[in-house]
């Protein structure tokens, strides 16, 4: 097939556009960057250049390339880990979650594209009825004040590409990310390595909220599965290991030779960081991918983090 993945050039896309290439699908993959290009077309993709908030230079670009799949991998979250930054990317990530979904959707509608593929994430799930929940399970509907805006777009992206009638419209709920070029990964100037060996990466009140995490090329391997054979509708992706943050942190600090992380009182997170931190430390859900391993027939290299921290940090 001819697929055309927004978001080439992030963390899942070039896990993403390496597979399909080597399935024989022709990729067509966007960037904002010109000096990207070079690393797009080393993959074997066909770069271009959009800017995925301006609805004519996505049009064109679709127009363009006449895929019969888009895959929508568009996000902001790269950069200095610090909290300015960090709030200028949620922001970002939140206008391509909303504007740049309805841009590609218009475009996709357009040309006549059969199969339309988004990421969503899972680290919102309703906070309600035990600690995994399963893809009947809502967005959280009450996030905290500070987190409205991203769980909003979240939800924005589901509904609408889940809503569409003239293609296959899937939503894949992702769990947190780990693995090459995600941050949490062995290269020392990593954005997660680099917190979390200097301790800013901390255990949030009790801990208690449960994570579910998937390496890189795993999620890359369930997207490349829905595009191929899924239907219409939400499916989750994560490994089969689901746990509390108190957990898992400590566990991932050793990987990364780093010190154990420091325990904060939730009081004091709450009033430097705000309510959002919090919640996902401490009643965050996990997912269960049981219905992508049955429909889709995916399978995981790294079915729990115990052995992708150790084997998977790259």
């Amino acid at each position: 097939m001819k697929i055309f993945i927004a978001g080439a050039s992030g963390a899942i896309g070039s896990h993403l556009a390496t597979q399909l290439v080597a399935r024989g699908h022709e990729v067509v993959g966007t960037t904002r960057s010109a000096a990207k290009t070079g690393a797009l077309r080393a993959l074997g993709v066909e770069p271009v250049i959009v800017d995925a908030l301006d609805p004519e230079s996505v049009a064109d670009a679709v127009a363009k390339a006449e895929p019969e799949v888009i895959v929508h991998q568009l996000t902001a979250l790269s950069g200095p880990a610090d909290f300015r930054h960090a709030k200028q990317m949620a922001a970002a990530t939140n206008r391509l979650r909303t504007e740049g979904t309805d841009h590609l959707l218009a475009a996709a509608r357009a040309v006549g594209v059969r199969k339309f593929v988004a990421q969503s994430n899972a680290m919102w799930m309703e906070r309600t009825d035990g600690p995994v929940a399963e893809e009947d399970g809502r967005i959280e509907p009450n996030p905290p004040a500070d987190a409205e805006e991203a769980v909003a777009a979240l939800r924005h992206v589901e509904t609408a590409v889940t809503g569409i009638t003239w293609a296959e419209g899937i939503a894949l709920r992702y769990g947190c990310f780990y693995g090459p070029g995600t941050g949490i990964e062995a290269a020392p100037d990593a954005v997660m390595a680099v917190q979390i060996h200097a301790r800013k990466f901390p255990i949030v009140g009790s801990g208690a909220g449960v994570w579910s995490l998937v390496h890189i090329a795993d999620a890359a391997s369930a997207t490349v599965s829905a595009i191929e054979h899924g239907r219409r509708g939400i499916y989750h992706v994560a490994d089969d290991d689901p746990a509390p943050v108190r957990e898992w942190l400590p566990y991932l600090a050793r990987a990364l030779g780093a010190k154990p992380p420091r325990r904060f009182p939730a009081w004091l997170v709450r009033l430097l960081a705000g309510e959002a931190p919090v919640n996902l430390m401490t009643q965050a859900r996990g997912i269960s991918s049981e219905k992508a391993k049955r429909e889709l027939g995916w399978t995981l290299q790294y079915p729990s983090w115990r052995k992708g921290f150790i084997e998977g940090l790259g």
